[in-house]
């Protein structure tokens, strides 16, 4: 039976967590984030869909075919960054399914309703991947500001996989951070019915 998680780790998840754009130059290792994939593919997906690919980027070699496709203000960030998650959705998921699973079917002639449900819960994967990578004593700094096209043509070549959104992470350096911003009240954004 799940319990409430105590105040730290929600600090950690949420209440303290911040969008770092600066970082310590400390190696995130590559067993680290196996452990992030490990956690995020655990999370609820439609029919178990795990529409969500997510490529790495953390060799200067990467990081060089990555920045003529980031946003100028996105540039410093990015390639200091220790690692830089793509995170993508796969419109074939529906075909390529976990060991044991059976394809999924209604999707073959509905491309639309493909790419709805393949970018709904690939964006769910990648909320996933953000919380894991803080569950592990990671920072993070996603971000949209790319050239979407180059980087799927970049990484994603040959693939049905689209990038959504990418994501620096590291051990962030929180100088320079700028004040949190404002948050609507429950009755701003909710109600209870």
């Amino acid at each position: 039976m799940p319990t409430r998680l105590d105040e730290a780790a929600l600090k950690q998840l949420f209440l303290d967590a911040r969008t770092l754009r600066a970082w310590q130059q400390r190696d995130v290792p590559d067993g680290v984030l196996r452990e992030v994939v490990d956690l995020m593919k655990m999370g609820p997906t439609a029919n178990n869909s795990l529409p969500a690919r997510v490529v790495f980027v953390k060799s200067l070699a990467a990081k060089e075919r990555l920045k003529p496709h980031l946003s100028p203000g996105n540039v410093d960030k990015t390639m200091t960054a220790p690692v830089t998650a793509i995170v993508g959705f796969d419109l074939g998921f529906y075909e390529h399914r976990p060991a044991g699973e059976t394809p999924l079917k209604g999707f073959d002639d509905k491309p639309d309703q493909a790419q709805v449900v393949a970018f709904r819960n690939g964006t769910l994967g990648g909320a996933y991947l953000m919380l894991a990578a803080r569950a592990l004593g990671l920072d993070c700094g996603p971000m949209s500001g790319f050239d979407n096209a180059g980087v799927d043509r970049e990484f994603f070549a040959g693939t049905k996989t689209k990038s959504n959104f990418i994501c620096n992470l590291g051990y962030g350096d929180p100088t320079g951070l700028r004040p949190r911003g404002g948050r609507f009240t429950f009755d701003e954004m909710a109600k209870i019915v």
